[in-house]
């Protein structure tokens, strides 16, 4: 049979091991895919299996088109029959056929996010409870939550815990909501995604009948990402396959990163309990990387208590050791970073695509994709928009714009009622087409509103227009930081992200609070004169224009895939690139400070470095910063314990780390890149790229009232040079240094930290 030719051993077992409950521990780039498609195909071709008696689950559509296409590659359009899908796919499918069995109509509604929050936000109003407590998107995480358990309404009123935590919080009616929300649903024959799952196996413990002709009818079920599924997507598999036991799990515990949706790893860690005879076959021959990824992946995940034990192995090249970038700041890290791309692609003929750019949380995607873009790097970002696209950026960019330029109508659309002031759409259109009537700006006409709308809408406009004044006189009065941060307080952007607590809340919040940061960075450094005698314009509207030329749209071809991809260690798993960077390898941030709490969410974030090293094919480049804008303030960093996990014959790190003494880190100091930085290669966009600089032991800011020509001085960051010109004319003494990495730069000597070397 030609598809088992070229399969290793255990993946021979594994597919041709059909009867009986099995469980597939499939350890990073085993071949998991490959495995699975060839076994459905055993069970069609050689056990003579009717396809309609085949149920396999994945967890994305993609995953499940392509194991059929492969399976019908084999076997024919025969693999069309299979009951192949998503969990939410393949139960919605029954659903259809067996609603009746528990009130709906075959033809019900599948709600989605946005409509399930629509309906939440309805129900909040009518109870009279404040929309900012009861957030929607707050409330619909709660009943996931519950639904992803199999609380129902009635369990949930009734656990004296939940009203306690609900109560707490200061939400004590959201009991009431989840029932009124459950009954509209149902008298709307309406299912959210999670009753998808809720009601199959409701139907399944209600109606044996149906239970017994699903599991008639599915005599070999397949479980693909088994430590990805929460307890309902458990028992239903579990009772589906009670008759036949002919059950096959697959996995990887070490991959196990989905906890906040649910997932439970103790499903495949405790698999054998309920399954005396299963029969476990472990893929451990790594097919993706090479020996030093493969190893320094395995002395990471070992540090984990919970775990299936395996030995993964590879018969791949040795390959380069896992390089450690140190930088002196995450600005300063995105440079290195993009850099260092170019350096490779230059030196070794890779592609943009050919490499990834993974971070723990969104809100480190900005100074990467700045750098990236300044070196005319193409990128894309994967599972969320570009930063400065994310709609909570957008919110705060345009209050900026607004409050600066009051005739900037877009703006003004975008956050006239953001948030909620009671100023309609219908509002704003009326004053609008007054506006253009009379041939006035529509900042003339809000501030006569009262002769033109009613007086709640007047009102309301009224201390809109009083507030946009208030952040005008900021912006006169103050640096870009201090305006920024105001309009974000001021506006109730910045409060109103902060009271969502929810995962995606707490996402857009850092959003902002990055932004910000980015605005902090601008003022900060005010060292450089980019020309002219006077000092850097500090102004909010400077900031402005830089972020606007920086953020222009490429017009690149929609089908140009040869882009660097940017995404977060969540969005990865499942893919593979030749070279990856995993940046912020920082405490508290990777490990997430929220996952500190317990040892089961330090291990999860274990097993999210895992999965990214993972990724990698030929190369692997981890990053840290030792300083960090933090809700606008520089922080230092101490780096990720991770990196100190690693076996230290696979790393090269910093002359000094961990108590070790090694060899250094590649910090992009080759003569090339040095080369490119002096502007004499073939790229000269990367004029300010930096070269990393380790201050003295001993420096120390001099007095540079008596700074002359020739004097050597040292810049913490520019590191050692040459002072060739000394600038007293206009109001600020200036100074030109030639450093010996960095090149020409002018400096201002109130400003500079710079020490004299004699």
């Amino acid at each position: 049979m030609d598809y088992l030719e070229g399969l290793n051993e255990p993946q021979h077992k594994a597919v041709t091991t059909t009867e009986g409950p099995m469980m597939i521990i499939a350890g990073a780039g085993s071949g998991k895919t490959r495995v699975l498609t060839y076994r459905i195909a055993h069970l069609i071709k050689s056990k003579s299996i009717d396809p309609f008696n085949i149920l396999s689950l994945t967890f994305t559509n993609k995953a499940a088109a392509e194991m059929r296409n492969r399976i019908e590659g084999v076997i024919g359009s025969e693999a069309r029959n299979i009951w192949m899908g998503t969990f939410h796919s393949v139960f919605a499918r029954i659903l259809r056929s067996e609603a009746a069995h528990i009130g709906y109509p075959s033809n019900f509604t599948i709600y989605d996010a946005d409509d399930s929050k629509s309906l939440i936000r309805t129900i909040v109003k009518e109870l009279n409870l404040d929309d900012k407590l009861y957030k929607a998107n707050i409330v619909f995480n709660r009943i996931s939550g519950a639904k992803n358990r199999l609380v129902s309404y009635k369990e949930y009123n009734a656990n004296p815990a939940f009203k306690t935590d609900d109560a707490q919080n200061r939400r004590p009616e959201l009991g009431k909501i989840y029932k009124i929300y459950a009954e509209r649903c149902f008298k709307a024959g309406a299912m959210d995604f999670d009753d998808l799952l809720f009601n199959t196996n409701i139907l399944f413990r209600d109606h044996l009948e149906v239970l017994n002709k699903y599991q008639h009818r599915f005599k070999y079920v397949m479980v693909d990402e088994f430590q990805d599924t929460n307890i309902s997507q458990y028992l239903i598999t579990k009772n589906l396959s009670a008759v036949s036991e002919n059950i096959c799990v697959v996995g990887d515990d070490a991959q196990s990163i989905y906890a906040f949706r649910g997932a439970d790893i103790q499903n495949i860690l405790n698999f054998e309990k309920d399954y005396p005879t299963l029969k476990v076959i472990k893929l451990e021959q790594n097919y993706r990387s090479t020996k030093n990824i493969v190893n320094a992946a395995n002395s990471i995940i070992g540090y984990n208590k919970a775990q299936l034990k395996k030995n993964v192995w590879t018969s791949n090249d040795e390959g380069t050791q896992i390089e450690l970038i140190k930088s002196a700041s995450d600005n300063e890290e995105g440079k290195l970073v993009a850099t260092s791309i170019f350096e490779e692609k230059a030196q070794h003929q890779f592609h943009n695509k050919d490499f990834a750019v993974l971070y723990r949380t969104n809100s480190q995607s900005r100074a990467m994709e700045e750098s990236l873009r300044k070196l005319n790097i193409k990128y894309k970002i994967i599972g969320g928009l570009s930063f400065y696209q994310r709609k909570e950026i957008k919110d705060l960019l345009a209050y900026m714009r607004f409050s600066i330029n009051h005739n900037d109508e877009e703006s003004l659309k975008r956050i006239i009622n953001l948030p909620k002031r009671g100023i309609g759409t219908t509002t704003v259109n009326k004053l609008i087409v007054v506006a253009n009537e009379h041939n006035k700006s529509i900042w003339e006409v809000l501030q006569h509103a009262n002769q033109i709308v009613p007086g709640r809408a007047a009102n309301a406009i009224g201390e809109f227009v009083a507030l946009i004044k208030r952040f005008a006189i900021e912006i006169e009065k103050n640096d870009a930081y201090e305006a920024a941060n105001t309009i974000a307080k001021g506006s109730g952007l910045l409060q109103d992200l902060y009271a969502d607590r929810t995962v995606e809340g707490l996402n857009r919040y850092e959003n902002v609070q990055e932004l910000l940061n980015a605005v902090k960075e601008f003022v900060d450094n005010e060292e450089e004169v980019t020309g002219g005698e006077e000092p850097k314009d500090k102004q909010l509207g400077t900031f402005l224009q830089e972020i606007t030329l920086l953020t222009g749209q490429d017009r690149d071809d929609d089908d140009d895939n040869d882009k660097v991809t940017l995404m977060t260690i969540h969005m990865a798993k499942g893919l593979e690139f030749k070279n990856v960077y995993i940046v912020g390898m920082e405490e508290d941030l990777f490990p997430s400070q929220m996952m500190l709490n317990s040892r089961a969410d330090l291990e999860e974030e274990r097993r999210l470095f895992y999965v990214a090293i993972t990724r990698a094919e030929q190369k692997v480049f981890l990053s840290y910063a030792l300083s960090r804008y933090r809700f606008g303030r520089l922080k230092s960093c101490e780096p990720s314990r991770f990196i100190d996990e690693i076996d230290p014959k696979f790393i090269k790190e910093s002359s000094k780390f961990g108590g070790r003494t090694t060899q250094p880190v590649t910090q992009v100091t080759s003569q090339y890149a040095k080369n490119l930085v002096r502007g004499s290669a073939t790229k000269p966009s990367i004029n300010k790229a930096s070269l990393q600089h380790t201050p003295s032991a001993d420096f120390a800011p001099s007095d540079t009232s008596n700074l002359q020509e020739s004097m050597k001085v040292e810049h913490p960051k520019f590191g050692f040079g040459k002072v060739t010109e000394i600038d007293n004319s206009g109001t600020s003494r200036k100074a030109t240094v030639v450093f010996d990495n960095f090149g020409e730069k002018t400096l201002l000597l109130s400003f500079a930290k710079l020490k004299i070397h004699t």
